[in-house]
């Protein structure tokens, strides 16, 4: 395996943990939840164990999974108020904090912006907003969401190449809002086709539900688009 040199730094109040590869000819970044801490070593493993492609990794620090990453409310999932206030800064500081430090430490690299569930979501949203990211590796992403399909369908992604994946199980659900992510995905893929040609993006099925083999299926995710990159 690979060696990863890793570290840990603190940009504009967040906290960011870098996992570095010899001579990275890539730049992954990611959102890192409270709950995903304690797989965020093995997850940059599984990576570098699978896809032969140096890079660099930054998982940085959300404070609230719901309210710094969800583009909008939704009232069937949340009603808090401060639900879906925050995206735009979180995005912020990647494009203004995170991305320039990167890029000072290791060059102008492409960029892979990725995420799980909510991260997932997130990825998919900031690509439609800036046009920073050669790639979006979106892992069971949360397209629940109300009217995400209006708003896809009216804001292209601002990127090369997309990797979607969802559990066979997470349509399953009793909460009939999440029931719909099934037919979301779907449905998100085959505009991503339309728009970025077919083997510009993927759509994978993984066996069980929601919260099975996480770190596993962003590895898959990060390798698909390291390596689709790569060969392109």
């Amino acid at each position: 395996m690979t060696e990863m040199k890793q570290d840990r730094i603190e940009l504009s109040g967040r906290e960011c943990l870098l996992f570095a590869c010899d001579k990275p000819a890539y730049i992954l970044i990611q959102t890192l939840g409270r709950h995903e801490r304690e797989g965020i070593v093995s997850l940059n493993e599984m990576i570098v164990s699978r896809c032969q492609v140096p890079f660099v990794a930054s998982a940085f620090q959300v404070f609230d999974w719901s309210e710094d990453l969800m583009p909008w409310s939704d009232p069937a999932i949340s009603r808090d108020p401060k639900v879906g206030q925050a995206a735009g800064t979180t995005l912020q500081f990647i494009t203004d904090n995170l991305l320039p430090h990167l890029r000072a430490l290791y060059g102008d690299l492409p960029v892979i912006i990725g995420g799980y569930s909510l991260g997932g979501l997130f990825a998919l949203w900031a690509s439609m907003q800036v046009d920073l990211f050669s790639a979006v590796a979106a892992a069971s992403p949360s397209l629940w969401i109300r009217n995400w399909p209006e708003y896809s369908s009216s804001r292209p992604v601002l990127t090369g190449k997309v990797y979607l994946s969802l559990g066979d199980r997470e349509e399953h659900v009793k909460n009939k809002s999440i029931a719909q992510v099934g037919d979301r995905v779907r449905g998100e893929y085959e505009l991503l086709r339309s728009c970025l040609g077919e083997g510009n993006c993927i759509l994978e099925w993984n066996a069980g539900g929601h919260f099975q083999d996480c770190e596993s299926r962003l590895a898959d995710a990060y390798c698909w688009c390291l390596n689709s990159l790569n060969n392109a």
